[in-house]
């Protein structure tokens, strides 16, 4: 007859702990059956059809924004709508089929967001104002008080546009008397203007003398005189994909969406 000792109790009960550590350990656990339907569900919604309005010196960035966004979300077709930011903030304001506002300046965003179409504004980039001239620049303009000279003819935007705004200031601060020759809608007008030799001049964004390099140059106009442009953007109240929206917002304010702005000269949100 064989007698066994028994197992002390402690070391009995250390013994199945561990067994069943063991036997946990080898399975992983798993989502919960509401946690993957609200994974699949927030996937789903953030993809199909988003109509921008944004103004109209983010036309070369956002175009470029747009194709690395709808590779980021499969089924996903950005389309934008490109004006002075007054004019879109009146469409937004009609109730026009858009998701998405994005304005030069703070003044026509709180057109839409006081009308209650838009709430809750985010600051994503910021630019500069540039004097834009022929290429070469046959009148030697290289500076705002340029404008005053005998026979040197320029245009601005209007002034209920942010760029017409900004730089009917800067003119102010610069003591320039000189009048333009026309003011156009939106800041890519004054911008043919120039390039096709209408006028010797214009007044617009470091971002656009960029974007326009190849048929005109470029007049840094100095801090002292120049005025500062923040461009905020916001969801419409009559989005009809406010996920997919939000989604390009926070795509707007990620590294790889402000490199992409740096590239085309606007400085970081």
């Amino acid at each position: 007859m064989i007698f066994r000792r028994p197992v002390p109790g402690p070391v009995l009960a250390l013994t199945l702990v561990l067994g069943l550590g063991a036997a946990c350990a080898s399975e992983k656990p798993r989502p919960s059956t509401a946690d993957t339907a609200t994974t699949t569900t927030t996937a789903a919604a953030a993809s199909g059809n988003l109509t921008v309005l944004a103004a109209a010196s983010l036309t070369e960035s956002f175009n470029e924004l747009g194709k690395a966004f709808e590779g980021l979300h499969a089924g996903t077709k950005v389309t934008f709508s490109y004006d002075a930011s007054s004019a879109l903030a009146t469409q937004a304001n009609s109730g026009a089929p858009a998701d998405v506002f994005a304005s030069a300046d703070q003044a026509n965003m709180k057109k839409v967001t006081g009308a209650g179409n838009a709430k809750d504004p985010r600051v994503f980039a910021h630019n500069r104002l540039a004097i834009l001239v022929k290429k070469g620049n046959p009148k030697k303009i290289s500076s705002l008080k340029d404008f005053d000279k005998a026979g040197v003819t320029f245009v601005l935007c209007a002034v209920e546009v942010p760029c017409g705004k900004y730089g009917t200031q800067a003119l102010t601060k610069a003591g320039v008397k000189a009048q333009p020759k026309s003011l156009e809608q939106n800041v890519k007008a004054v911008v043919t203007k120039v390039t096709t030799g209408q006028v010797d001049a214009g007044i617009g964004y470091v971002t656009d003398g960029q974007a326009a390099a190849a048929s005109a140059d470029s007049v840094q106009i100095p801090d002292d005189l120049n005025v500062a442009a923040e461009y905020p953007i916001a969801v419409l109240k009559q989005s009809a994909n406010a996920n997919l929206a939000y989604a390009f917002l926070d795509y707007l304010l990620g590294p790889d969406a402000q490199a992409i702005l740096t590239k085309y000269g606007f400085t970081g949100a």
